[in-house]
């Protein structure tokens, strides 16, 4: 396997050998001296080895965001410092950028080309924020009978994040900028899967002057990590990203407590093709919504639904397109789809085709685990189309998270409408027509919190992520997620020359 060549630096290179907690500004190993180790999804390589959290080790980073937020200095420091450190933060990401890359490849088996647009994004979310930050303040309002009414944005305290292991940087760098950039403090629990940059990005944000306290990184169990922190009084906010069923759970103990609460959760998205639209356009779209990054994305348009006046021609483009993507070195450019992150969501993924097949569906692409000449230690599925399908079957219904779509046809725009929002879930959406008033009128009833119109994106800076129904609730990446990190406190005054009596005493 290649790799990423850089500049030469006289600072410690971000691919070690291990890789430590950061809490309160230290590194530390775990209390226990316990580790997990990482390997490499492609070729099944260990990567490194990385210090286990537990409980003792949560309690001394919530101690540690605890006291930086009550007695110190970061959310009273002038709105434009915090952007300046902010800024820097994405400064120093910049500068080591291809380490970045690499590192993310390493870790999660994704190719080149997703790893650079999810560095880049997270770059560019720090950058997002520390310019937002400085437009975001309260109101004042006109209150009748001499009263003056003004409202103040006040960070909400300790923030438990709680990270995924399909996009580990750029989930951080969602998580983190908002909430350090309002006057948050922050202890993330990355993915045990992949918690290598995450962790450099809690000690980037070290270097780039955020003081000690502010961002704690601490990987380790989810079931004994997440819990603790999701359950401890002295966290005020969670945000968790993941699985639905884990989400449920999250907001049930977070309520013991009435903690704030954001979810982004699960998805099963649809994308609807109408006959009216351009075909190549439509297939090249939906080619990247369901085979990018694997299929191991959460707003994965794993539901195609093509009009039946068109639908033999996109299939046969589909399929044709599909057969030529190329497995392989996640690092060389020609590779479209990476490795799955690991054998459990792997048999996952295969169970899911098998189960299909039982059902009656057919497998027109794919279906197969694979091994890609020199990766044969790897977890690697072939991009896989079924057809024949209902929406009684699980392949149907259940987010899968890997390379599998399911093709149907609809007669008019009411089925699709119909077919679309037929799901437990609510997270993204895909229209392709050349009609601007239907793909209104459709993106209009879609029961989704991202619709994307003859576009294949789902989420840049500025634009909110997030869900309906069992997708989650609260949205990311927008000017409108400072607010799920503050407290917004109303202040009124009575400026009248005469003393108030409302009681008439």
């Amino acid at each position: 396997m290649t790799t990423i060549k850089d500049d030469k630096t006289e600072k410690e290179s971000l691919k070690r050998e291990f890789y430590h907690l950061i809490i309160n500004g230290e590194k530390m190993k775990g209390s226990k001296g316990e580790t997990i180790k990482t390997f490499n999804p492609a070729n099944g390589e260990l990567v490194a080895e990385v210090a286990k959290a537990t409980k003792e080790d949560a309690e001394k980073a919530i101690a540690a965001a605890r006291n930086s937020f009550d007695h110190g200095k970061w959310k009273m420091y002038p709105v434009g410092r915090r952007a300046q450190i902010i800024n820097k933060i994405a400064a120093i990401m910049r500068s080591r950028f291809n380490e970045l890359v690499e590192l993310e490849i390493l870790d999660t088996g994704k190719t080149l080309h997703a790893a650079q647009g999810q560095v880049t994004q997270a770059i560019e979310d720090f950058e997002f924020y520390a310019g937002a930050i400085v437009g975001h303040r309260g109101s004042v309002n006109n209150v009748p009978g001499q009263f003056h009414n003004y409202t103040e944005k006040e960070p909400v305290g300790v923030c438990a994040q709680i990270i995924p292991w399909n996009y580990p940087l750029m989930m951080a760098a969602w998580k983190i900028a908002p909430a350090i950039a309002v006057g948050c403090s922050v202890i993330v629990k990355p993915a045990s899967l992949t918690p290598l940059t995450a962790i450099i990005l809690g000690e980037i944000c070290l270097e780039a002057g955020v003081p000690p306290g502010v961002v704690n990184i601490v990987p380790g169990s989810g079931s004994e990590i997440g819990n603790y922190l999701v359950e401890h009084a002295e966290v005020d906010k969670v945000a968790f990203t993941g699985s639905t069923p884990i989400g449920k759970d999250i907001m049930g103990k977070a309520s013991e407590s009435l903690k704030r609460v954001t979810l982004e959760l699960g998805g099963k998205s649809p994308s609807i093709v109408f006959a009216d639209a351009d075909i190549d356009a439509a297939v090249d779209g939906s080619l990247f919504g369901i085979f990018y990054n694997s299929g191991q994305s959460c707003e994965a348009r794993s539901r195609l639904y093509v009009q039946e006046d068109i639908y033999e021609e996109f299939v046969s483009k589909f399929l044709e397109k599909t057969k030529r993507l190329q497995l392989g070195d996640p690092f060389d450019k020609g590779t479209h789809v990476g490795a799955i992150i690991d054998q459990t969501q792997l048999d996952t993924i295969n169970g899911y085709v098998q189960s299909a097949i039982k059902d009656g569906a057919e497998i027109i692409a794919g279906g197969h685990k694979c091994s890609p000449k020199g990766f044969e230690n790897g977890f690697w599925f072939e991009p896989t189309i079924i057809s024949n399908v209902n929406h009684e079957m699980s392949v149907v219904k259940e987010e899968i998270f890997g390379p599998v779509v399911v093709v149907m046809k609809f007669k008019d725009e009411k089925e699709a409408i119909k077919l679309a929002n037929d799901t437990t879930f609510g997270l993204g959406s895909a229209i392709w027509s050349k009609d601007g008033a239907r793909a209104t009128r459709v993106a209009n009833q879609i029961k989704a919190g991202i619709v994307m119109v003859n576009c294949p994106f789902s989420a840049f800076p500025g634009t909110p992520f997030g869900g309906y129904k069992q997708s989650g609730f609260g949205r990311e990446l927008c000017i409108e997620t400072l607010d799920l990190y503050t407290e917004t406190k109303s202040i009124l005054s009575y400026y009248g020359s005469r003393p108030l009596n409302p009681l008439g005493l």
